[in-house]
């Protein structure tokens, strides 16, 4: 069973660092193509960066310079270094692997819940 868990969201000041990752298991992750997304309370889910099968990255334009997408396909971990954030970075962050072929192959976590306040 594929399963994918978020963790390392919390309640950090505007200017703060978190570090998101994401544990996948149950498949072997090497051709999936990693994404970031984020919803903010009352907006529609937005894509923020991805990594791709090798190695590529891109970034949402409204964290470009801010955040920085990994990953270590040995221990299957995927990760979101946030910095220089920001009171409009707060959302839930998801993490979603796509197969780079069978596109239907296409899973998604649970969430971490980010807010960043004073």
């Amino acid at each position: 069973q594929v399963q994918l868990v978020e963790s390392g969201g919390g309640l950090v000041q505007p200017g703060g660092s978190l570090r998101l990752s994401c544990a996948a298991s149950g498949m072997p992750v090497s051709l999936y193509t990693v994404n970031w997304h984020r919803q903010a309370p009352g907006k529609q889910r937005e894509w923020v960066a991805v990594v791709t099968s090798d190695g590529r990255t891109n970034y949402a334009d409204s964290v470009k310079g801010r955040f920085t997408i990994t990953r270590d396909n040995a221990n299957r971990l995927f990760f979101l270094q946030m910095n220089s954030l920001r009171p409009e970075d707060t959302a839930v962050y998801y993490c979603n692997l796509v197969h780079s072929v069978f596109s239907g192959r296409n899973y998604w976590g649970q969430g971490t819940q980010v807010t960043v306040s004073s």
